[in-house]
């Protein structure tokens, strides 16, 4: 069974419900105070138990309504109903977790999909055709340290800033607004996009799908994801951690300057093949715990994909965004990507720019929470 992805996040293995509790103010609501029948993924942030959902979703190619039962897919109480395969879940984590603590520290070193690679049932079998065939290439975005005998990030990095202007035009390049098309990954159609992102950080996307506007920004302090009810059992999402980080990693990318001072622990790994081009990698840390991989065209030096992860549970929740359509941003002299796919466990998002306005003056008010619909 292939994996079926959409708006909707992949709710598989605990129930889900909105419980009604309030969560203190100083943090970010817990599952368990959020969601019904939460009997294993207690403890952690909305946000992280939604990822955790697409973990699973994507490790064994199923979409919710496999887990969940089948009245779920119009009724988001019915997400908290038991499911032989929910409790089946359970075990498997407890599992889990029980094998890296027994054999390697408690070191995440096996996974849902360390087994089960995309199907419900490992292959028990090697495959004759993956032993002798050419094997797909492996995707960067594994830590690694310092590669003998490659140059240091900062050098590609500023490969990446003289292709896109120079180091004074990029500097001058502090904000900009948008307005394009955006297309989910389920979506029939392109739908109206407008976009504003800052140097220092700040983000706001607000996709308008036929169910309603999918909004995301980041203030500089909080960052919040707002969907319509057909799409998310509850309005907001506070993104926390390494989610609410890579969010503004993502903004900073948009603006070259502030790159070599976004990640911490820059090192460059041996360059690699995306879409039959050679990039240069290289690899730094966000600040809370999540690791950043970018690449680099090694002829052009323009940033073509960024990839990320934070931890989970029972996994890496990784989010990856691909760059093209580079071209001028008014008369700047500064170029930047028009058009970016941003790729994660459980869903998929293509952003189109048309219109781009430079250093506009943007009200702080933009970035805030959404206002409740």
């Amino acid at each position: 069974m292939r994996l079926a992805i959409g708006t909707t996040a992949a709710l598989w293995v605990i129930g889900l419900c909105a419980a009604g509790a309030q969560a203190p103010a100083d943090r970010p609501p817990m599952s368990e105070e959020v969601f019904k029948n939460i009997q294993v993924l207690k403890g952690i942030p909305v946000d992280q138990f939604m990822g955790t959902m697409g973990f699973f979703s994507s490790s064994l190619g199923l979409n919710c309504t496999d887990c969940h039962s089948y009245d779920s897919g119009g009724d988001w109480a019915k997400y908290a109903d038991d499911t032989p395969l929910k409790r089946r879940a359970r075990l498997m984590v407890t599992m889990m977790q029980k094998i890296n603590a027994d054999n390697f520290g408690g070191r995440q070193m096996v996974t849902c999909n360390t087994c089960h690679r995309g199907v419900t049932n490992p292959n028990v079998m090697p495959s004759i055709d993956l032993l002798y065939g050419t094997p797909p290439p492996e995707e960067p975005g594994d830590p690694f340290a310092q590669a003998q005998g490659q140059p240091a990030a900062e050098s590609i990095i500023d490969k990446y800033i003289a292709a896109v202007g120079g180091a004074q035009k990029v500097a001058a390049f502090t904000s900009f607004t948008g307005a394009g098309t955006y297309r989910g990954y389920d979506d029939s159609e392109e739908t109206p996009l407008e976009v504003a992102m800052t140097s220092i950080g700040q983000y706001y996307t607000d996709g308008h799908p036929a169910s309603g506007p999918h909004i995301t920004t980041f203030d500089g302090r909080q960052a919040w994801y707002n969907a319509p009810p057909t799409d998310r059992p509850f309005p907001f999402i506070a993104l926390t951690g390494v989610e609410m980080d890579g969010l503004k990693l993502q903004s900073q990318l948009f603006f070259p300057a502030q790159i070599k001072g976004a990640l911490r622990n820059w090192r460059t790994g041996f360059g690699t093949e995306i879409n039959d081009r050679r990039v240069n990698v290289v690899q730094g840390n966000l600040g809370t715990g999540g690791i950043a991989t970018l690449a680099f065209d090694a002829e052009t030096g323009l940033l073509v994909r960024m990839l990320r992860y934070g931890p989970s549970p029972v996994g890496r929740i990784v989010t990856r965004v691909d760059y093209t359509d580079y071209r001028e941003v008014g008369n700047t002299g500064v170029k930047m990507p028009f058009k970016w796919t941003m790729s994660w466990l459980d869903g998929r998002n293509v952003y189109s720019l048309m219109n781009v306005q430079a250093n506009p003056r943007i009200d702080a008010a933009r970035f805030a929470k959404p206002a409740a619909r």
